[in-house]
């Protein structure tokens, strides 16, 4: 029987430093809104940090749409990534720049894993 790949963590942030001795991953600057002073604004670079399990054996796809219409995001990120056994946790450091807010409100995230929605959150923009 296989599972759908499970979400253990989702973190927004300002970047993500992996050791090279040891391979941990340290989060820096976690957040959960983006304030402004007016709009449109520009969001110069975060990060989203993921950990997914339950993942099968093979090469992936991940999707990552956001939008002020939950029912109509624009996609932001598409990208392939390996798992090599569905009891593997796999970290993927997910960056994204220049990302422009037209207007303040509660943005709308879709994360999915081979077209099959694994996330759906919001970003407030304020």
């Amino acid at each position: 029987m296989q599972s759908k790949p499970s979400l253990l963590a989702w973190i927004t942030c300002d970047g993500v430093h992996i050791d090279p001795a040891s391979g941990k991953h340290t989060i820096l600057g976690v957040f959960s809104n983006i304030k402004a002073r007016s709009f449109p604004v520009m969001h110069p670079y975060m990060v989203w940090f993921l950990t997914l399990t339950d993942v099968q054996p093979g090469t992936h796809k991940i999707k990552m749409s956001m939008g002020l219409d939950p029912t109509n995001p624009a996609e932001l990120l598409h990208r392939e990534f390996e798992s090599q056994s569905p009891l593997h946790r796999i970290n993927l450091i997910n960056e994204l720049r220049n990302l422009r807010f037209e207007q303040p409100g509660d943005y709308s995230i879709v994360i999915e894993v081979d077209d099959d929605p694994i996330l759906a959150t919001s970003l407030t923009v304020s």
